[in-house]
């Protein structure tokens, strides 16, 4: 690896979310998850209050996290966005693939990684600023590991 620990580190919790996003989709595709992950947390975070985004932002991985505030302006938000606008975002970032992809079927997947890997108090204030419909696709337990 990088012979830096703090690099390896981030680039092995990167893989094992990019694997569990492949495994919950049923792919091999680890562009797919990848471009899978970037959409959901990116269109998530435009969503959130600018506070509770940066919380969010502080549980993840650093490699994720630099994904996640990629191109992000503050300004503005949250967007009020309802769950078929989200979802859209979603479905637009992945309007030049050649292969037709569920949108909500991805947000379940990434919402499922966060329950897993983010403590159970953020996922819960992250959950409480979404509206019911957002709320319905994140997984009943949060578990965090």
């Amino acid at each position: 690896m990088t012979g830096l620990d703090v690099f390896d580190s981030t680039i092995h919790k990167t893989n094992a979310w990019l694997n569990e996003i492949m495994a919950e989709l049923n792919s091999t595709d680890r562009h797919f998850a990848y471009h899978t992950l970037r959409a959901v947390l990116q269109v998530l975070r435009d969503r959130l209050t600018v506070e509770e985004a940066v919380q969010l932002g502080a549980q993840l991985p650093m490699l994720i996290r630099g994904v996640y505030y990629e191109g992000w302006s503050p300004t503005g938000k949250p967007l009020k966005w309802n769950k078929s606008e989200f979802l859209g975002c979603i479905r637009d970032s992945f309007r030049n693939a050649t292969t037709v992809h569920d949108p909500e079927r991805m947000v379940r997947a990434v919402f499922g990684i966060l329950s897993r890997h983010v403590s159970e108090g953020e996922v819960k204030n992250v959950k409480g600023i979404l509206p019911k419909t957002l709320r319905e696709l994140w997984p009943e337990s949060s578990p965090a590991t």
